[in-house]
């Protein structure tokens, strides 16, 4: 079976015998020997499955499980531990946690619950929709009253797009097949629109969406180090949304301001001369 691991204990010998019992049945297994690493390793996403120790110094198990269902709910979660108690094994099943592994355990029990957990977490995967989908069944209501608002109106697709825009802040795919169908217009003539104007995204954009300018008087000014230092705060990419939506984060070539360089945008608040160092200041302004 595939699917990427990671195995997070202070003792290098049980994520060894993890390795050497999880690797030749097809798995990628990684270890990490603290929970701190461990967090490290899982901001670079990639993994479907974390089996963990519950005592661990620094950050424990609890801990953990706690951030990975803040940060990365989706990764199916096993707890490893000598010291099970009701108590301890209570919480983390409170917390989402699949089944856990008594220490010692053997190689036959750790390759059936692992290959279960991973089952369960390629089927949660399956069942999942798109978050798209889910964006415009939210509010297929609303999207289709503004279509047919503009409905039979000459040149109503520039309006209706405008509106859908407004309603659910950006024109995806299959929204776009839902006015081309509405409206009957080629899905590709919608899509052609949406492209060419610079006022409509594909892309979800975040409650605050935060733009650097990259154009050369900004540029000269660092403008770069300001979106490396946004990426590190954020955790996101140019052109990404953070998970829970509250920040997306994007460039520019220029903003219009080009007295005030280096210049970020955060909505319609514009800030200029902004020092690469404190630029964490302005976000917590949109806390």
């Amino acid at each position: 079976m595939e699917g990427n691991i990671l195995i997070v204990d202070d003792e290098e010998v049980v994520i060894k015998s993890c390795e050497r019992i999880l690797s030749p049945a097809g798995y990628n297994v990684k270890g990490a020997t603290s929970g701190e690493e461990a967090i490290n390793i899982l901001q670079n996403g990639g993994f479907d499955l974390v089996i963990t120790d519950l005592k661990m110094p620094g950050i424990d198990g609890m801990e953990l499980i706690r951030w990975l269902r803040k940060n990365s709910p989706h990764a199916g979660i096993i707890v490893i531990t000598g010291y099970p108690s009701q108590e301890s094994i209570r919480d983390a099943l409170q917390l989402g946690i699949i089944d856990y592994l008594p220490k010692p355990f053997s190689p036959e029990l750790l390759l059936d619950i692992t290959e279960k957990a991973m089952n369960t977490v390629k089927a949660k995967k399956i069942e999942e929709k798109p978050v798209e989908v889910k964006d415009v069944e939210a509010k297929i209501g609303e999207i289709m009253s503004a279509i047919g608002q503009n409905k039979g109106k000459p040149g109503a697709l520039i309006p209706v797009l405008q509106q859908v825009q407004e309603i659910l802040g950006y024109l995806p795919p299959t929204v776009q097949r839902i006015i081309a169908k509405e409206l009957n217009l080629p899905v590709s003539e919608v899509h052609a629109v949406v492209s060419f104007y610079s006022f409509f995204t594909m892309k979800p954009k975040g409650k605050h969406n935060i733009r650097v300018c990259l154009g050369t008087a900004c540029y000269v000014k660092r403008a770069n180090e300001i979106l490396g230092k946004l990426k590190e705060i954020l955790g996101i990419e140019e052109g990404g949304i953070t998970e829970d939506r509250k920040y997306s984060l994007e460039t520019v070539r220029c903003l219009g301001a080009c007295g005030l360089a280096p210049v970020v945008m955060v909505n319609h608040d514009t800030h200029g001369a902004v020092d690469p160092v404190k630029v964490g200041d302005i976000i917590k302004q949109y806390n």
